[in-house]
């Protein structure tokens, strides 16, 4: 098992997971942050911390799509450990479904 970050977080990447992340396998995205599946020990303290739920465990149906778009991304971003400010936009983004089609970003963010 490994968790994922779904398309909740596109636009919102609000950045509290990365503090709390024991082994830094979040990666930083344009728009949105992703998790290494290979790197992550499944401890799940990120999960509680992302005020748009957009990280949840593989285990729950329906999200193979977005274990490929963290694996593959995840191995491109850049690595990042440390929560800076949202962006401004952040909570009019929260809440929106289906943000992958027309928000996503394959743009690397700045990382650390």
């Amino acid at each position: 098992m490994t968790y994922v970050v779904t398309d909740a977080c596109i636009r919102c990447k609000y950045m509290d997971c990365v503090e709390v992340c024991p082994v830094d396998c979040f990666y930083e995205g344009e728009n949105m942050l992703v998790i290494n599946p290979s790197e992550c020990i499944d401890c799940g303290v990120c999960e509680p911390e992302c005020p748009a739920e957009a990280i949840l465990p593989d285990t729950e149906g329906g999200l193979e799509k977005w274990l490929e778009l963290n694996n593959t991304f995840g191995n491109q971003w850049p690595n990042i450990t440390r929560k800076r400010e949202a962006p401004a936009d952040a909570d009019e983004w929260k809440g929106v479904a289906d943000k992958y089609e027309n928000q996503f970003s394959p743009e690397p963010g700045q990382g650390d």
